[in-house]
């Protein structure tokens, strides 16, 4: 009980994690878990079908009041809810699971084949009847979703040495993301913004898409609405036309989309003296704009299910290498489980690189919380992005992690045969960019329709547009955001550089690239900042040294753990850049298994089996996602995607020997002596700096489900609570942010100036 009795201890408070100080609180805390305790030993664990269903969910199927959420509703006097079920059946399309919801009285909205899941409705009581069933994995709540809410390039990197030595607002060289397609599942991009066109005039905006117009248009039942994906066949053709937006006139009302693609690969069209250069990270990127969220900036789970489906479906078509998701969804649930984590660890596998904002809940009425990062920002297959405020400057040594920025650890949790509550607790988010009153493009309706701005600028104006000084155009019009949301897509850009220079990364060796080249900001500790800033120019360098065909070796099995994965003649680069105001060091820093931290040049010098993008290693546990493509006499081979299957994989090696592993360095986690997950991240990276770190003599291998090291885990100064809830249906809203700790609404904070 000694960890009890330190000067700072973690209170909840409204099921929020915030560090309060005195031992006064001891014997209070004592009691709680003493009455926990006891409550805990005299239940019994929940039925199967219990634990397979998300504790929102099971909160209002077992519950008697009005329900709040907008996922459940009395439809001609009899309650209904909307569910997504992720499923084990051996059969993609799932037809006997959906035939049983069919006889419960329920309806089959939608059919989501790439990641084994369907939306449905059903009466409540029904629910558990479902979950009973061995062939659901879990049941969750179609919950809502919403938007995460150049000095960009100078800072970041993207004017490097290695990436655009040159660069102005008329032209630039080197990486510029041309051929990598960047799908921006948001509200929508408006193509015909200057900031997307090519050298050739024609939009980068290669596809519209609105996966609203697949929504569930009403709470029907006995419905079972099934597309049928057969590549070419007449089914897929309407769907397609179903979903097409490329003539809409107003493809961003919202304008959240328009604006965070534009961080990711706008081009600054300006050319007048007093007009700034808002050019982003990949000017020159493919941009597919997947719309999941309406005119007020809400979605459900199942329109993103839908949208990240056909980004997997027609990745390879399209060469679409990275998604940006600057949406979330607040989840109870552990990242095995939740819809959105199986569905992004479904893109990962299919070769897709998922950048994820980590969410604006870093503070709650002025004081830092941790624990919120929101779904699927909890899945530890993605590249979760908190939010660095720049203070205007291209230079780095003045900036630091926004206080809006979401922490870590992740809160999802599963209930085990005991009845007991696990939580997840993996280290977040996995670095920072910039995320502070960045400029670009601003939606408007198009031609011929009367010029009209979208509802965030209209709604905000002085503060998104008047407050630029900047004489605004037709189609080239400008608005300035802060947040998560829009540090994500600076990542997103990152990684379509990345690819571009070395196509044959995979995304778990892309994160762990940009992880280990990360600048460790002063002060900020791993769950604040991660591995550090995003170093584009640090991360390029590395990418270069290394073999361009890893991707495929990894696919086909022709590569062995501890291989060399150098390309011929090369060495790895020395780990430190100098973006012009001085060298700094790389973080050295890559987070594994959830809780893990690793270092070494050995990660890149050798084949490690992480970089399989369809293995998922946490919580000791490792998932293998397989890939099945359609097939057939006039369907190119390995192309379009099917279905996928995922197995829990009982012995898997994982790390080689002479890899670094940091987690003794940095010592059991206390909040009050900045150890272990509260250490900062520029202190452990110089100690790596100096040759400390464990090696591994033999590796890590997982044998039966144990890892043989934990990692760092939540210990002294933490007390674990209820994890991340809200409320009841409320949805993490993730982008406008106008200054620091003020806020306008539950969706709409302000950040700082």
């Amino acid at each position: 009980m000694s960890t009890l009795l330190t000067p700072f201890i973690v209170l909840i408070e409204r099921r929020r994690l915030r560090v309060v100080a005195g031992a006064a609180l001891t014997a209070t805390l004592l009691a709680f878990m003493t009455l926990h305790a006891r409550t805990a030993a005299a239940e019994s664990g929940p039925p199967e079908s219990q634990r397979k269903m998300a504790r929102d969910l099971r909160d209002e199927v077992n519950g008697s009041r009005a329900s709040r959420a907008k996922w459940a509703r009395d439809v001609r006097g009899m309650r209904q809810v909307q569910l997504i079920v992720v499923s084990n059946s051996p059969d993609p399309e799932m037809k006997d699971l959906r035939r049983h919801v069919l006889r419960l009285g329920g309806s089959v909205h939608a059919v989501h084949g790439a990641m084994r899941a369907l939306t449905v409705q059903l009466r409540p009581q029904h629910v558990q009847a479902l979950a009973q069933r061995d062939d659901v994995v879990s049941v969750s709540p179609n919950r809502s979703t919403v938007r995460s809410a150049s000095l960009l390039e100078a800072a970041s990197g993207a004017l490097g040495p290695r990436v655009r030595p040159t660069s102005s607002k008329t032209g630039y060289s080197g990486l510029d993301g041309s051929g990598i397609g960047i799908a921006v599942v948001d509200s929508g991009v408006m193509r015909a913004h200057y900031a997307f066109a090519g050298a050739d005039g024609t939009s980068r905006v290669r596809r519209n898409v609105d996966m609203l117009n697949t929504n569930v248009a009403s709470w029907t039942s006995g419905v079972d609405a099934v597309t049928a994906l057969l590549p070419g066949g007449s089914t897929m053709q309407s769907y397609e036309a179903t979903v097409a937006a490329d003539d809409n006139p107003l493809q961003d009302p919202y304008g959240h989309g328009t604006h965070v693609a534009a961080v990711a690969a706008g081009m600054s069209r300006f050319y007048s003296a007093d007009t700034p250069d808002t050019t982003g990270i990949a000017p020159n990127a493919d941009l597919y704009d997947v719309k999941v969220l309406n005119a007020d900036g809400f979605g459900t789970l199942s329109d993103a299910l839908e949208g990240i489906q056909w980004v997997i479906y027609h990745a390879k078509e399209y060469n679409i290498r990275v998604m940006n998701l600057s949406i979330a969804t607040d989840s109870t649930e552990s990242w095995r489980t939740d819809p959105l984590c199986v569905a992004v660890r479904s893109a990962a596998a299919a070769g897709i690189t998922v950048v994820v904002a980590a969410g604006n809940f870093g503070l709650d009425s002025g004081h830092e919380v941790y624990g919120r990062i929101g779904s699927p920002g909890i899945d530890p297959t993605v590249i979760t992005v908190g939010a660095v405020n720049l203070h205007n400057t291209a230079a780095r040594d003045d900036d630091s992690v926004n206080g809006f920025s979401s922490r870590g650890p992740t809160r999802g949790s599963s209930i085990d045969a005991t009845g007991a509550r696990q939580i997840d607790n993996l280290i977040k988010p996995d670095l920072v960019a910039p995320g502070n009153r960045l400029v670009a493009a601003a939606a408007t309706s198009a031609a011929p329709m009367p010029t009209t701005w979208n509802a965030l600028a209209a709604a905000h104006y002085d503060d998104l547009v008047g407050a630029l000084g900047l004489v605004q155009r037709t189609n080239e019009s400008q608005m300035m955001l802060s947040g998560t949301s829009i540090a994500a897509p600076a990542v997103s850009g990152a990684v379509a550089l990345l690819l571009q220079a070395n196509p044959g990364l995979t995304p778990p060796l892309v994160k762990a690239i940009l992880q280990y080249s990360a600048q460790p900001l002063p002060d900020a500790n791993l769950l604040q900042q991660g591995a550090g800033l995003l170093n584009v120019d640090g991360a390029v360098s590395l990418a270069q040294a290394l073999r361009t065909d890893l991707s495929s070796v990894i696919a086909s099995g022709g590569i062995a753990a501890g291989q060399s994965m150098l390309a011929a003649g090369a060495t790895l680069p020395s780990p430190s850049t100098d973006l012009g105001s001085g060298p700094f060091n790389w973080s050295r820093i890559v987070f594994a298994g959830g809780t893990a931290v690793v270092s070494g040049s050995a990660l890149f010098t050798k084949y490690q089996p992480i970089w399989d993008p369809r293995l998922a290693w946490a919580n000791g546990v490792v998932l293998k996602r397989t890939v099945t493509y359609w097939s057939g006499w006039s369907v190119p081979a390995d192309t379009y995607v099917k279905s996928f299957s995922e197995a829990k994989l009982p012995n898997q090696l994982l790390l080689t020997s002479s890899v670094l592993r940091a987690d003794s360095l940095a010592g059991a986690s206390s909040a009050f002596g900045r150890t272990g997950i509260f250490i900062p991240t520029a202190t452990l990276a110089q100690w790596l700096a100096g040759g400390s770190g464990l090696a591994l003599a033999q590796g890590i291998v997982l044998s039966e489900g144990l890892v043989l090291s934990e990692g760092l885990v939540l210990s002294e100064g933490l007390v674990l609570s209820e994890g991340l809830v809200l409320s009841e249906g409320l949805v993490l809203s993730e982008g406008l942010v106008l200054s620091e700790g003020i806020v306008l609404s539950e969706s709409v904070n302000r950040g700082e100036p």
